[in-house]
C-alpha cells in the first residue's frame, strides 16, 4: 500500500469534530443510501450503542450513519447529534412517523488524556456531520483519535499518542475495501515485519515490549495503569455484500488487528470493527472472503497509518 492513499469509495463521507484542549473528538462514517453493515466485538470492555440493529437476526435495515467517538460512555450521546442531522435530510429507516436514522456507535477510553469533562455530545457529533466530505480523510491526531494512547502496558506514563489512521486496498475483482481505524490500544504497535513500531518506555526511557513485559509479570498488573483501551475499525466498501457477509468481514477485519497490535483483544480493550457494504447486486461466491481478506489488510495499515502521522512511531 505505498504511495497516495486510495480514497474511500463513491459516496462515502468522513467527518471529524475535535477538540485539541480537551483532548476528544469523534468520528462520522456517512454510507450512501442502502448500504447494508454488519458488526463484530472482540475486547473486553466494549462501550456501544445501536449495534444489535446490525445483527443478521435483526430485521432492521442498514446503518443511516456509524460514529466513532471518545469520551468512553459519555461520548455516546454524540450519536444524538448524528441522528439529528440525519432526519433533517430525510435519512433514515422510513416509518409511518418520518425517517428514523440508526447510528451504530462504538467509543474509546480517553478521558485522561486532557480534561475528563471534556466529552463528545449531541451538537459535537451534529459538526462531525456538518464536516464530512468524500475523499482520503485527515489523520493522526484528530477526530476520534485527538486523545489516543497507546502502549500502556507499564502504565500511562510510558505510553504514545495514538491516533486516527486510513488506508485502502482492491480485490481482483476491482472492489475497493477501504479501513478506518481509531487507535487507542493497550498494546504495541507492530510494523509490517512484526518489529516494534511503538511500544511503551521503562524507567530508563527504553524501548520495551509490553507483551513480553506483561507477560514475564510475577504480580498482576495494576489494572487501573491501562485504564481502558480500544482500537474501533469501520470497513467501508463497494463489494455486493449481505448484511451476514458485513458480520463476517467486520470479523475477518480484526484479524488485522491482531497483526498490528499486540497484545490485542484484552479485558481492558474494547475492540469493535464494522463493516459497511454499498454494492449494488449479487454477492459473488466467495466475495466475503476476498474481502474481508482485503479488510485485515487494510486494517493493520489502518493501525499503522494511525501513528506514524501521529509522529509517534
Amino acid at each position: 500500500m505505498s504511495g497516495p492513499p486510495l480514497a474511500p469509495p463513491d459516496g462515502y463521507q468522513v467527518g471529524h469534530w475535535s477538540d485539541p484542549e480537551g483532548m476528544t473528538g469523534c468520528t462520522v462514517v456517512l454510507p450512501p443510501k442502502g448500504t447494508r453493515g454488519g458488526v463484530w466485538v472482540m475486547g473486553g470492555g466494549p462501550g456501544t450503542r445501536e449495534t444489535d440493529g446490525m445483527s443478521p437476526y435483526s430485521r432492521s435495515e442498514g446503518p443511516s450513519a456509524v460514529l466513532l467517538t471518545g469520551g468512553s460512555a459519555f461520548g455516546l450521546a454524540a450519536a444524538d447529534g448524528v441522528a439529528r442531522w440525519l432526519e433533517e435530510r430525510g435519512r433514515g429507516t422510513t416509518t409511518p412517523a418520518g425517517p428514523v436514522p440508526l447510528v451504530p456507535t462504538a467509543v474509546i477510553f480517553d478521558l485522561p488524556s486532557g480534561d475528563p469533562r471534556a466529552r463528545p455530545g449531541p451538537d459535537d457529533g451534529y459538526a462531525a456531520c456538518e464536516a464530512a466530505a468524500p475523499g482520503t480523510p485527515a489523520r493522526g491526531p484528530v477526530g476520534v483519535g485527538t486523545g489516543a494512547t497507546v502502549a500502556k502496558a507499564l502504565g500511562r506514563e510510558g505510553s504514545s499518542q495514538g491516533g486516527f489512521g486510513y488506508a485502502a486496498t482492491r480485490t481482483g475483482a476491482g472492489e475497493v475495501v477501504a479501513a478506518l481505524a481509531a487507535v487507542n490500544a493497550a498494546g504495541d504497535v507492530l510494523a509490517e515485519d512484526g518489529s516494534i513500531l511503538v511500544g511503551p518506555r521503562d524507567a530508563d526511557g527504553k524501548l520495551v515490549s509490553g507483551a513480553e513485559a506483561m507477560a514475564a509479570m510475577t504480580e498482576p498488573p495494576d489494572l487501573r495503569a491501562p485504564e481502558g483501551n480500544t482500537t474501533l475499525v469501520c470497513i467501508c466498501t463497494d463489494a455486493p455484500l449481505d448484511k451476514r457477509e458485513c458480520g463476517m468481514v467486520a470479523r475477518g477485519a480484526t484479524a488485522g488487528i491482531a497483526r498490528a497490535v499486540d497484545p490485542t483483544f484484552t479485558p481492558v480493550d474494547g475492540d469493535v470493527a464494522f463493516c459497511l457494504a454499498s454494492g449494488a447486486g449479487e454477492s459473488r461466491p466467495f466475495g466475503a472472503m476476498q474481502v474481508g481478506a482485503a479488510a485485515a489488510t487494510a486494517t493493520a495499515a489502518a493501525i499503522r497509518d494511525a501513528v506514524r502521522a501521529a509522529g509517534t512511531a
